[in-house]
């Protein structure tokens, strides 16, 4: 009998021995493989990433290139597959990416069966099942101070608004047509561009210089999925952050007449490549998300924004975001990922690796106001996205279904809430929704309360009737004045954009926090940007119903980490026009000790319930792009610095290699080992895990702010720990001289802290603040 598994594989090594030969014949292009016609999934192959043991290459006699080699390696087990397809006798291609960058390996469809055979393989060192990630979702470039004119100055004057940096964005896809992305007035990419853009020519330009879409190993998985290369989908998401990062200026940008002005990016003369690899309700494939990292370096990327990630603590040399990020620092790129949304539980943060810039969330200072005026004359404040303009007349009997989440139909009768203003719980169903079954009901308005853990929080959306958002206290006050009042009635006051916000930025609920569950010794997030109702471009507004003929709004407001990441990555790409020769690490540091610890009124930037922040929740502290572009000095580092910090970290030979390749693998036994606390890392955390609780960081900086200067230290600590700096001061005689000292941390009493302690150490130096956080925690070195 014919089995087509086996007809595959023979046609597979056929393919291998022809390209043995120097036929050219290969099963896939430098990036991807080619689709074969029919790829029917009956459950008997499942997608891995297999990982090839370290020294392991090709030899470039036998093999014309690492694709052909990884086929003849996948070509060696093939036979041993038992199941037919007998639904499928097409040729199915097997070999599904092939890595050159970043990692030594390949992602494979196989059977049990053959992976058992292919686990005895001397080259074999693991196999990984396929993991789902997920998306981790005007007035900014104000705030951060990147504007201004010639004599008020602005980064975007010293930076020149990145002009020629190539921002690389990771997410679900983008809308090209988007007046963000039009190329007038752009130069073109620099010649090191090398990528292409699977658009027609007519949409890229000099703005969007490139947009490749990555499915190979998603379609198997979701059945229907098809080839979303011609065109890229017009991804809501992927278009708020790539227009976050580097749009172009877009006058008279609005949400339904809130928020006008003129929409930018961080840096509007950056270029922008987009990789697609998320698709909407199916998250990102990590063999996707490690073949467009693959490529993003080879096409010449110089940052990389990646707002997706996975809530499950996996080991870095795992995880695609950290294996595709070490390799991206390996080559002069910098990296930044969004820290998650699922804050404020303690321990909740993805994208934990050093050599990332993990970011959290805040708030901004501006609010989209609407008040409601209640018929006892008082007068309590929320947000809305309805039109300044509407108005709703005379007060409205309020009021409230059965349960007070208004999430099903059958409770919002129209007997009940016809000409009236219901008032709504979070739960059930979203708020929009809620909205248009109101509408049905023929409701006159919504008032809708946010989660307890948001605090003074709101996160607006637009709804299909006039809706005021209040914060949980003002909808509790709401509700106690329904129940006093045996007529309670109220009307809407819509008040637009309203700047300056007293306690701004705050930490935003959602935003996850330490510790860092793999690394203890590291501090994550490293700092926290605005990523709290962001104005950014997008296809169109979801879950409104406009009216015939309307004008599709092109742009929203939308909050998560996944928003902050874009805003830092722009912000990078600003600093590396400044700075064209600073490495990754550079980088990160002068973001990270010029950040701000206080809000707009000089007070320790709060979380949402009042208290200062808590370094888990904040990291170093809020963005100040101003500062960070002169940080006068740097804790800089190669990506060689982090091999003994993974070899400390008791990782084994293989999972260093697999981390660190395409570099010459090492072995553990012949390096020392980096304690976390040595990590040359700009904050500071002092595992204080055994008597006599002391211990001992040691770190370099390198002078990069005036030529001749002298920083002496200043350190900020409770009274249950003693800091010893030494040297406790520092004197540069020449630029990119670098400095060592060590930092000694006791405990006062000699006994573990009982909770984190907190505090900072800084290096002063006329206008120079180069500011480290100092957390002190007791327990274990390992997570």
């Amino acid at each position: 009998m014919d089995n087509p598994i086996h007809r595959r594989c023979a046609l597979l090594r056929l393919v291998v021995r022809a390209a043995a030969a120097a036929v050219l014949l290969l099963l896939l292009s430098p990036a991807a493989v080619t689709p074969a016609a029919g790829h029917n999934d009956h459950g008997v192959h499942k997608n891995y990433l297999v990982i090839v043991r370290s020294p392991y290459e090709y030899d470039k006699k036998l093999h014309q290139n690492v694709s052909s080699w990884h086929a003849s390696l996948l070509s060696s087990v093939c036979d041993s597959a038992k199941e037919t397809l007998e639904a499928d006798p097409s040729a199915m291609t097997r070999l599904i990416y092939s890595y050159r960058n970043v990692v030594n390996g390949f992602a494979a469809r196989m059977t049990l069966e053959e992976l058992e055979k292919m686990s005895k393989m001397d080259w074999f060192d693991r196999a990984l099942p396929e993991q789902t990630y997920h998306l981790l979702t005007t007035h900014t470039p104000e705030m951060l101070g990147l504007m201004g004119g010639p004599r008020r100055g602005g980064l975007w004057n010293t930076s020149n608004m990145g002009e020629g940096v190539i921002i690389g964005i990771l997410d679900d896809g983008i809308y090209a047509g988007h007046p963000s992305f039009d190329g007038a007035g752009m130069k073109p990419p620099p010649a090191k561009w090398k990528g292409r853009c699977d658009f027609n020519k007519t949409v890229c330009n000099n703005k969007l210089i490139g947009a490749r879409s990555y499915f190979e190993s998603a379609k198997w998985k979701w059945k229907g999925l098809r080839d979303p290369v011609l065109p890229i989908s017009e991804g809501q998401h992927g278009t708020h952050t790539s227009s976050t990062a580097a749009g172009a200026f877009v006058p008279n940008a609005s949400v339904f007449g809130n928020g006008v002005g003129t929409a930018t990016g961080m840096a509007p003369r950056a270029h922008i490549a987009f990789y697609q690899v998320c698709y909407e309700q199916k998250g990102c494939d990590r063999d996707d998300i490690l073949a467009a990292v693959d490529d993003a370096i080879e096409d010449g990327v110089d940052i990389l924004s990646l707002s997706l990630g996975h809530e499950d603590a996996v080991d870095f040399s795992d995880d695609p975001v950290s294996l595709g990020g070490y390799t991206a620092i390996l080559n002069g790129v910098f990296i930044c990922a969004a820290a998650g949304n699922t804050g404020p539980s303690p321990a909740t943060l993805v994208n934990e690796a050093p050599w990332l810039l993990t970011v959290g969330a805040s708030t901004s200072d501006r609010r989209f106001v609407a008040s409601v005026k209640l018929g006892d004359k008082s007068e309590l404040d929320g947000e809305s996205l309805n039109d300044p303009k509407t108005t709703m007349g005379d007060p409205r009997p309020l009021v409230q279904d059965v349960d007070g989440t208004c999430a099903s139909e059958s409770v919002l009768l129209a007997q009940k809430i016809t000409g009236k203003i219901i008032i709504c719980d979070a739960g059930g169903v979203v708020s929009t929704e809620k909205a248009k079954m109101a509408k049905r009901a023929g409701a006159a308005g919504m008032i809708v309360v946010s989660p307890e853990v948001f605090g003074p929080v709101v996160i607006p959306r637009p709804h299909a009737i006039p809706t005021v958002q209040v914060p949980y206290a003002t909808g509790q006050k709401i509700k106690s004045y329904m129940q006093t009042s045996r007529d309670a009635t109220a009307t809407f006051v819509f008040k637009g954009s309203m700047f300056k916000t007293p306690q701004s930025p705050m930490v935003a609920p959602f935003s996850s926090r330490g510790p860092n569950r793999r690394s203890r010794g590291i501090l994550k997030p490293d700092l926290i940007g605005p990523g709290v109702n962001v104005l950014a471009g997008v296809p169109s507004i979801e879950d409104v119903e406009l009216a015939p003929k309307a004008e599709v709004p092109r742009f929203d407001i939308k909050s998560g980490t996944s928003m902050a990441a874009p805003h830092l990555g722009g912000i990078a790409a600003l600093i590396k026009h400044a700075h064209p020769t600073w490495s990754p690490a550079a980088i990160k540091s002068a973001l990270m000790t010029t950040a701000e610890t206080t809000d707009n009124l000089r007070k320790p930037i709060a979380d949402v319930d009042g208290k200062p922040a808590t370094f888990l929740a904040l990291g170093a502290g809020h963005v100040n792009p101003q500062k960070a572009i002169d940080p006068g000095l740097v804790y800089n580092m190669t990506a060689a610095g982090y091999v003994p910090y993974l070899c400390g970290l008791n990782y084994t030979d293989q999972k260093v290699n697999t981390i660190i390749y395409p570099e010459p693998p090492v072995s553990c036994a012949n390096l020392s080992r980096l304690e976390q606390d040595d990590l040359n890392y700009p904050s500071i955390t002092a595992i204080l895990d055994q008597p006599p609780f002391t211990a001992t960081a040691n770190r370099s900086v390198t002078n990069v702010g005036a030529a001749s200067s002298t920083y002496v230290v200043e350190v900020e600590v409770p009274a249950s720990v003693k800091v010893e700096v030494n040297p406790p001061k520092l004197t540069f005689r020449v630029l990119d001289e670098v400095l060592n000292y060590s930092v000694t941390i006791k405990s006062a009493d000699g006994r573990a802290p009982a909770s984190p302690v907190e505090g900072q150490l800084k290096w002063v130096s006329g206008k120079y603040v180069v500011r480290s956080p100092l957390l002190v925690v007791a327990g274990t070195r390992q997570a």
